[in-house]
């Protein structure tokens, strides 16, 4: 029964403008069932492959992170990681697999230890990562909003307030907010409150934008400034601290 199911969702197609395409190979893309089928695929193909046979081979610690099909390797030793970066396509080929290797790379990412070094910086899961420094000036590991996701999330508010720009205001205040409060939680980490602020600003400029095409009254700075007083938009909020211990329930 579930393997029937697994069957049908594989072969449901996607559908895209109102067009709907028949998927070839793979799981559809964006699909409820996608994550699911990939972390049960790579829990075989790669997880227990890299307890099994990786670590007991390398010099140095290492260690993996996956969420679905997007993962990143730690390794102590530039020399293990270059080792498994030469297998890790063969790996993926014996089950029909391979890996995107716009987006593979060794990344230097070792923490600097002189103030004009430039270490590499990484994309994962909606963040780019780096070193920064602290208010006393030690190096730090940061996260701050990847430049492709916050410009695809810039342009998701865009297309929805030209399509809704009808909307009477207070519904889209309060569907803009609702936009704003699920970017606030996903990407509210400790380091990028200027992230966020970014994206508040694309927001407020965006409404505006196309408020002022209503064709009613022009609407210039002040008379919005006036509106949102009355509709206010959610401001910037860091809502994950990375640096104050999580309460664990038992």
């Amino acid at each position: 029964m579930i393997l029937r199911l697994i069957g049908k969702w594989l072969k449901a197609g996607v559908m895209e403008a109102g067009t709907w395409q028949a998927t070839e190979e793979g799981t559809p893309q964006g699909g409820v069932i996608s994550p699911l089928l990939a972390n049960i695929y790579l829990h075989e193909v790669l997880d227990k492959w890299f307890v099994k046979d990786i670590q007991p081979r390398l010099k140095g610690r290492c260690f993996m992170i996956r969420y679905a099909d997007d993962f990143v390797m730690g390794f102590e030793r530039e020399d293990d990681a270059r080792r498994v970066m030469e297998v890790l396509p063969k790996r993926f080929a014996r089950f029909d697999l391979s890996l995107n290797m716009q987006k593979t790379r060794v990344v230097d990412f070792r923490r600097p230890d002189r103030t004009d070094q430039q270490p590499d910086s990484f994309d994962f899961l909606g963040f780019t990562h780096y070193w920064g420094r602290s208010r006393s000036g030690r190096p730090i590991h940061k996260l701050k909003t990847a430049k492709d996701r916050l410009a695809r999330s810039c342009r998701t508010v865009w297309e929805w307030c030209r399509k809704h720009r009808h909307w009477p205001i207070p519904e889209q205040r309060q569907r803009l907010n609702g936009k704003l409060r699920g970017h606030y939680g996903y990407y509210g980490l400790t380091h990028n409150l200027r992230a966020l602020r970014q994206y508040y600003q694309a927001v407020r400029s965006t409404w505006r934008y196309w408020l002022n095409r209503r064709g009613s009254k022009p609407m210039n700075w002040e008379r919005f400034e006036s509106l949102l007083q009355r509709n206010p938009l959610l401001s910037p909020r860091i809502v994950h601290d990375l640096y104050r211990p999580r309460e664990c329930s038992v």
